[in-house]
């Protein structure tokens, strides 16, 4: 596997990530990464804690701008070069939606009314930014009742129908991060980035968190870009992994190929070139031991 020069884009292409370096002071958190995430696929982004895969992602959306690089989503809605954007316009205009690694969610409102309010960009506009919707007029009465079922809809894929009038915050863990995900889909996004969902989550409620994101894929043929220290999660429904080290890109291929890549089994345990464990071990090590959960940014391992 290649990791020199930049991705070739192909036909299917949805994300072109071409050079991105991303500096803070003195520091180097992102070093001339390059990648491509193609639509209708799972696309993971992995490497042990202070790789900087977070930071990949905070670029994406706007919440830093780049030192350099280009970001281009090619959407049917046009091109687009995110890392132009503000983030504002990444999430409304190019249609990228996010989850974070820690809950994001409104805990006072309702289950159903989170969902509502992720749709409010589609609302403004049917109620002319007030008067359609201040009368009641018809054109916001019919975007309102959308609104509502789409989130129903989604409600019913994460399997949170019953709990609908239930405060967000009284939810247990693994419902609230699959509402988190549902809410992100209520955006009617072309990409979604995905932080960390199954950190916290038991088997039970990993294997649930699979199930989504492959009904996402199959069913809404959206481009999913995940960050994920889970590997089950990672190796099970992934399309695509890239793998991050120290800011540097030091792999990108399929799960098979990336699973027995030198480079990533010496990422995540740790061993001297001319000390590496057997290759049948070091794979079931590197597949089990994680690193601990917690941050990814650009401040080194945990």
């Amino acid at each position: 596997m290649s990791v020199d020069g930049p991705p070739t884009a192909t036909a299917g292409t949805l994300l072109a990530v071409e050079h991105l370096t991303m500096r803070f002071g003195g520091l180097l958190a992102i070093d001339d990464v390059s990648f491509d995430a193609r639509d209708g696929e799972i696309t993971a982004i992995i490497g042990p804690n202070g790789a900087g895969k977070t930071t990949v992602f905070n670029c994406l959306t706007g919440f830093y701008k780049p030192t350099s690089g280009r970001l281009t989503l090619q959407a049917g809605s046009g091109l687009f070069l995110l890392e132009r954007m503000e983030d504002f316009r990444i999430a409304q205009q190019a249609k990228v939606a996010r989850t974070f690694q820690n809950i994001r969610l409104f805990p006072a409102m309702s289950v159903l009314e989170n969902l509502v309010v992720a749709q409010h960009n589609k609302l403004m506009r049917a109620s002319g930014y007030t008067f359609a919707g201040l009368f009641g007029l018809g054109v916001y009465r019919h975007a309102e009742q959308d609104a509502v079922e789409l989130a129903r809809y989604w409600l019913e894929q994460v399997h949170l129908t019953a709990r609908a009038d239930d405060n967000a915050g009284d939810l247990p863990y693994g419902d609230q991060r699959r509402l988190e995900i549902a809410r992100a889909m209520c955006t009617e996004p072309v990409l979604l980035c995905l932080d960390e969902p199954a950190a916290g989550l038991n088997h039970r409620e990993s294997a649930e968190l699979n199930e989504l994101l492959l009904f996402i894929r199959n069913q809404h043929r959206i481009g999913v870009l995940l960050i994920e220290h889970d590997m089950s999660v990672v190796m099970g429904i992934s399309d695509h992994i890239v793998v991050l080290d120290y800011g540097r890109k030091i792999a990108d291929g399929e799960p098979a190929a990336v699973r027995n890549d030198p480079n990533v089994i010496r990422a995540y345990l740790g061993e001297e070139e001319d000390e590496a464990l057997p290759p049948e071990v070091a794979r079931d090590l590197a597949l089990e031991q994680g690193p601990a959960d917690g941050g990814d940014d650009a401040g080194g391992r945990a």
